[in-house]
């Protein structure tokens, strides 16, 4: 990949970070994203009480959200016009967690014209998997330049 294609990727991979971090849904959670490469994004989060179910471990849509935005974000990394719309997501459970760090990573599987693939896993503070999602993402109408809070 030449210099400058580097350098657009890259800007497009910061302008997605800008983007994860303007949407308010993300003012609820202790959460950042990063764009590690092409296909590729990881998130941190903290869990805590406060999104507990009534049995003391994280509800699953905290589960939903991480795993979800990871692969959102990393087949995104791929679309640098449009804004990716989730049309399918499958998760598996495989530990509850408690409270902690948790990381999200999220890695582009097939596609890239409309439609796209794109699959994460959750790992806890012992580094044990937790939970683990495939997702289904297209091509929406509404052009990054767009969102206000997309700043390539």
């Amino acid at each position: 990949m030449s210099a400058a294609a580097t350098s657009g990727a890259e800007r497009h991979w910061r302008a997605l970070e800008s983007l994860y971090a303007s949407a308010p849904v993300n003012n609820q959670f202790a959460s950042s994203l990063e764009v590690t490469g092409e296909g590729a994004a990881r998130i941190e989060f903290e869990v805590t009480g406060e999104c507990f179910h009534a049995a003391g471990a994280a509800h699953g849509t905290i589960y939903f959200k991480m795993l979800d935005d990871a692969a959102f974000y990393a087949a995104n990394t791929l679309v640098t016009d449009r804004f990716l719309l989730t049309t399918s997501f499958n998760l598996h459970f495989t530990k509850p967690v408690r409270e902690g760090k948790v990381v999200a990573e999220g890695r582009w599987v097939s596609g890239r014209r409309r439609v796209f693939v794109a699959e994460s896993r959750l790992v806890d503070a012992e580094g044990d998997e937790i939970g683990r999602g495939t997702g289904t993402f297209m091509k929406s109408r509404i052009p990054l330049s767009s969102l206000e809070g997309y700043s390539a």
